[in-house]
């Protein structure tokens, strides 16, 4: 499937799975995302997200925002939109 470069993981908290990720792309809850760095390689539905704590149902470029994700991830992972 093609897929598109949409941001990079900023932060990552543990203890709470849910990753910080820096736009470069626009994102909508319910895209499907891909992970992928050095030992990071999944991909999930975007359930929700936040920015500021606030949920919101979308987000665009420049947009840092935060998600809850299965598995770890490391600063500087990219992050793509698969596109169908």
């Amino acid at each position: 499937m093609p897929e598109e470069l949409i941001g990079k993981v900023s932060d990552y908290f543990g203890k709470i799975g849910v990753v910080a990720i820096e736009l470069t792309g626009n994102l909508t809850v319910g895209d499907k995302i891909h992970i992928k760095g050095h030992t990071t390689d999944f991909e999930q539905i975007v359930d929700s997200m936040q920015i500021d704590r606030q949920p919101v149902p979308e987000a665009k470029a420049g947009d840092s925002i935060g998600i809850k994700v299965k598995e770890y991830c490391r600063g500087k992972d990219s992050v793509y939109r698969v596109t169908e």
